[in-house]
């Protein structure tokens, strides 16, 4: 049964299902032969009955042998006209609807591509992850199987009538009185099941969530001993699952048999009405039998209308949800006349930029600096000051909302973003490793490497010494986002990735952080010489990581409150010093770090 899942609706669905037919018009000629097979199956269902009902009168009644062999050969040849239409009907429409996937994933996938940080930013990775698979599979039942059934069981319902008011007006009226309390029936009980299985989805969904938060934090609950308190929220939670389930199923299983006792009361209507025409010589047994075959047959379709209905229901409400997806439109877009960035020297000048992720709070205010080509520029500060904020918006992720940053005297809102990231290389605080080998996953930041290149690479981030003991060297397979590396491991790759890419400009945000103190004193020394001729930026809690910069911008509350260099600030005895001392020397300050 349809029933068997909950059902959200779309919330307009008309336009979903107008634009999701747009998809399968690409495939006409298909459809109309998929049509074809509909029509000939529906009618391969209607003439079976009409033949036996023929069988009865004019052989079986009269004991014509050789008729009735005949009469079977007809019924053979139409179920098996019957059969391989529907078979041929569900494999085109599984051809065509598997197509029609295809392109919905490739569309969903590359605009998600193209979109910016602040769409992501807004949106879990299970509510995306949910539109390429749970709502790509809602479509997917609808047109691999609804489709032709929907049409099939209109044609057969419709079909069904016709014969009966043919073969006996009086008999089909007859009949007619149970319909409508069969159609009742499965609409009232289909309501109730639907409302039920939407319950389930959302105890199901509490549930679900349960278990994946505990397996993910396992770590903690072992560690503070919460195993108890972890059991009670778990079997809350199965225990709602239970009772909701148990009511939502008690339905679904009630309307089969339901349906079926409606079905027999309206043979009995037939088999009553008819013997007493058939008495009184106003229908012939063979007429009554064609009935009794076609009341059995009106339920089926009743069914499956009502189980498509559901099916049809989350299809469009997952079409919907893609749709809207592909609709979203990036905020961050190349102008119509915007040029590659060429190769820089790497002089930067952020100027009076203010920006904000809500425009509503501020995040930098009235900031401004020159970072000359080949300068190394640290920026310090408490966390949350908006020093991220300043390497993410220099990478373009996210637009500024006044002033004006310039590379090279061209500002970044006039180039391309592909241009302008190919120019940048960067080591995030929050690194992420791909489900492939070391290698590759350094390759990553420049696909045209060689294995000699990336090797080097992994040597210049100190990386080699830890890659050559694993078991297949740089051909290990990573799990899913390095899971089989440790965080430090994780972070020296995340370097050598940033290192073959060869940038001009350098942004290290909390690069160090995951490591060691001894493996950051090698890194240091990898990167001193990486930075060389490059304009970079390194965001850094160790205060000690900075020491060599060409310039220390002190950020606070999206403002630079200091700036020079690491020894003229202490010597300010500012906010610097205060951050400084707080670190290393353990003395109170007015504000920590």
């Amino acid at each position: 049964m349809g029933f068997a899942r909950g059902v959200s609706r779309a919330k307009n669905p008309g336009v979903t299902l107008s634009r999701l037919i747009r998809y399968l018009l690409a495939y006409r000629l298909q459809l109309i032969l998929i049509g074809t097979f509909v029509v000939l199956g529906t009618v391969a269902s209607l003439l079976g009955p009409y033949f036996v009902g023929v069988a009865v009168d004019q052989y079986i009644s009269t004991g014509n042998v050789p008729g009735l062999y005949n009469v079977v050969l007809i019924l053979g040849f139409i179920y098996a006209v019957g059969f391989v239409s529907n078979a041929l009907q569900s494999v085109l429409m599984a051809r065509i609807s598997q197509r029609v996937l295809k392109q919905l994933r490739k569309e969903l996938f590359e605009h998600l591509q193209t979109l910016s940080l602040s769409f992501f930013d807004k949106r879990t990775q299970g509510e995306l992850m949910s539109r390429l698979t749970n709502d790509i599979d809602a479509i997917n039942q609808a047109l691999s199987q609804s489709v032709t059934q929907l049409i099939s069981s209109f044609l057969s319902i419709i079909g069904i009538l016709i014969v009966m008011f043919i073969l006996n007006a009086w008999l089909a009226l007859g009949t007619l009185l149970v319909f409508p309390l069969m159609i009742f029936v499965t609409i009232f009980i289909g309501s109730k099941t639907l409302a039920g299985f939407r319950d389930l989805q959302r105890d199901l969904g509490r549930l679900n969530s349960t278990m994946e938060e505990t397996i993910s934090g396992e770590r903690v609950v072992l560690a503070f001993s919460r195993q108890d308190r972890v059991l009670k929220e778990f079997d809350l939670a199965n225990d709602n699952v239970r009772k909701v389930a148990t009511k939502a199923n008690s339905y679904a299983f009630v309307i089969m048999p339901i349906v079926n006792i409606m079905g027999s009361l309206a043979i009995a209507v037939v088999a009553g009405l008819g013997g007493w025409m058939a008495i009184q010589g106003l229908v012939t047994i063979g007429v009554i039998t064609s009935f009794i075959f076609y009341t059995r047959n009106f339920s089926q379709p009743l069914q499956q209308l009502a189980s498509l209905y559901n099916t049809i229901q989350s299809a469009l409400a997952g079409a919907e949800r893609i749709f809207e997806t592909i609709d979203e439109k990036p905020e961050i877009n190349d102008k119509l006349d915007a040029k590659p960035l060429e190769e820089i020297k790497g002089d930067i000048v952020f100027e009076d930029v203010d920006f904000s992720y809500d425009g509503k709070t501020p995040i930098l205010k009235n900031m401004s600096f020159h970072a000359e080509p080949g300068q190394l520029m640290a920026l310090v500060g408490p966390t949350g000051a908006g020093k991220t904020t300043m390497v993410n918006v220099l990478s373009r992720f996210y637009d500024i909302q006044s002033g004006s940053i310039r590379i090279d005297g061209v500002d970044i809102r006039d180039v391309t973003r592909d241009s302008l990231r190919k120019q940048l290389g960067t080591v995030l605080q929050d690194n992420f490793l791909f489900a492939d080998t070391v290698m590759e996953n350094i390759r990553y930041g420049n696909l045209e490497a060689t294995d000699e290149d990336c090797m080097a690479a992994a040597r210049l981030a100190n990386a080699d010494q830890f890659i050559t003991r694993l078991p297949e060297g740089y051909k290990t397979m990573l799990t899913e986002r390095g899971s089989n590396l440790s965080q430090g491991q994780r972070q020296l790759l995340a370097i050598a990735r940033a290192i073959i890419a060869d940038p001009k400009i350098l942004i290290l945000d909390e690069a160090t952080s995951n490591v060691d103190t001894r493996t950051e004193i090698r890194i240091q020394e990898a990167l001193l010489k990486l930075m060389e001729g490059r304009t970079s930026f390194v965001i850094a809690h160790r205060l000690s990581t900075i020491r060599k910069a060409d310039q220390v911008l002190v950020i606070r509350d999206g403002e630079i409150v200091e700036r020079g260099t690491h020894d003229s600030l202490l010597e300010e005895r500012g906010f610097y010093y205060n951050l400084y001392v707080s670190q290393f020397k353990g003395t109170k300050v007015d504000e920590p770090v």
